[in-house]
């Protein structure tokens, strides 16, 4: 993957001022995933200089107000148990406010909630979207919207699936009474 930040140069000029992807992560046997760009703030300030991608380390949700765009490969499915373990290990390091909760679990190992608004599109491969009661099964160039609910990705075919992908900070969603 390949990555192109355009800018203006010091004539004020467009140009690429940066290539190459720098902020990966690997968690073996489960997922890679890579943050493109990143912001803090809304509207977006795009006078800030440098690799905004790199800010805050390896978060899975974006700063207050702001957004981040990531790349995501989500690998073939290990067994329920190995999945669950790395989807524990992911969370102790991403410090999301809403941990899954031994409710969650059942339905599938990876499900979690974010106070995001997030769109994400398949690019390669296929992958299930797990929902509190359904199953959607996402192809290259379907595009998702998810509104801050409970979700998990399950990959039970023999092939990465590459997701491309954009997360907006959000008000928290309030649960019907």
């Amino acid at each position: 993957m390949k990555r192109y930040v355009v800018g203006l140069d010091d004539k004020g000029k467009s140009a690429v001022l940066q290539t190459g992807v720098s902020n990966q992560q690997e968690f073996p046997g489960f997922f890679w995933r890579a943050t493109l760009w990143k912001t803090r703030e809304t509207p977006v300030d795009n006078s800030i200089a440098g690799d905004r991608s790199v800010e805050g380390g390896a978060a899975r949700s974006p700063f207050p107000n702001g957004m981040l765009v990531r790349a995501m490969e989500f690998w073939p499915e290990p067994d329920p148990e190995t999945a669950e373990k790395l989807f524990a290990d992911l969370n102790k390091v991403a410090a999301e406010n809403h941990q899954p909760t031994q409710a969650d679990k059942p339905r599938h190992p990876t499900m979690h909630k974010t106070d995001t608004l997030d769109v994400f599109h398949i690019v390669r491969g296929e992958i299930y979207l797990v929902l509190d009661e359904d199953e959607i099964l996402l192809k290259p160039s379907d595009t998702v919207v998810i509104q801050g609910t409970s979700h998990g990705w399950s990959n039970r075919g023999t092939e990465p699936c590459l997701i491309l992908g954009s997360m907006t900070d959000a008000l928290p969603r309030e649960l019907p009474e």
